[in-house]
C-alpha cells in the first residue's frame, strides 16, 4: 500500500509542477487567485443557495444545497482532513510555490471540491438544466483552481469531488422528494 501511495504522491507532484511551469500565465494568475477565494468557506455556494431560497420553485434546491454543504463540511473538513492529515503540496513538492502563501489545515481531501460538487449535484438534480449545468461547471473550475494555485494535489481534488458528488446524491435521494424516487423506481423497472 505504501508503494502505491508513493507512486500517487510522485504523479501528483509531477502534475503540479507541470501546471506551475507551463500553465500559469502571468496575466491569468491574479484572476485565478480571486476566483479560487470565492470557494473559501463555501462562500459562493452559500450565496447561490440563499438565492435559490427566494423563488418558490427553487426553494427546495436551496435547502438541499445548504444541507449538502453542512454534511460536506462535517465529513471533509472536520473528519477526513484531520484523520488523513496530508500536508499541503507546496510544503512537500520541491520547487512548488503556493500562490496563496501558507494555507491553514491539511490537504486531503479538497474542501473546495467537496463543497462545490455537493452543492452543484443537489442543485443540478433539483433545478432546470440552465441552473444546474453552470453550477457543475463552476464546481469543476473552482476545483481546478486549487491545483493552479498549488494548495492541493490532484488526488485531493478528485477525491473531494467524488465525496461531494456522493454527498449531493445521498442528500437529494433522502430529501429530494417523491417525484425523484418515482422516476428512479420506473427506471429500475424498465431495466428489468
Amino acid at each position: 500500500m505504501e508503494a502505491i501511495l508513493n507512486v500517487v504522491q510522485n504523479i501528483d507532484g509531477w502534475i503540479l509542477l507541470f501546471i506551475q511551469n507551463h500553465l500559469r500565465p502571468d496575466a491569468l494568475t491574479p484572476w485565478v487567485i480571486r476566483f479560487t477565494k470565492l470557494g473559501n468557506a463555501g462562500l459562493i455556494w452559500i450565496v447561490i443557495s440563499v438565492l435559490l431560497l427566494i423563488p418558490g420553485r427553487t426553494r427546495r434546491a436551496g435547502v438541499l444545497s445548504i444541507a449538502a454543504l453542512a454534511v460536506s463540511l462535517c465529513i471533509t473538513n472536520l473528519l477526513l482532513k484531520n484523520y488523513v492529515a496530508r500536508i499541503r503540496p507546496y510544503e512537500v513538492v520541491s520547487g512548488l510555490t503556493s500562490l496563496l502563501g501558507a494555507v491553514d489545515g491539511y490537504s486531503f481531501p479538497s474542501g473546495h471540491a467537496s463543497a462545490g460538487f455537493a452543492a452543484a449535484t443537489v442543485i443540478s438534480k433539483s433545478c432546470r438544466k440552465w441552473v444546474g449545468w453552470p453550477c457543475l461547471v463552476l464546481a469543476c473550475l473552482l476545483s481546478l483552481s486549487r491545483l493552479y494555485v498549488g494548495v492541493h494535489y490532484p488526488s485531493d481534488v478528485i477525491c473531494g469531488a467524488i465525496i461531494g458528488f456522493l454527498i449531493g446524491l445521498v442528500i437529494f435521494w433522502l430529501f429530494g422528494g417523491k417525484e425523484y424516487r418515482r422516476r428512479a423506481r420506473r427506471a429500475r423497472r424498465r431495466r428489468r
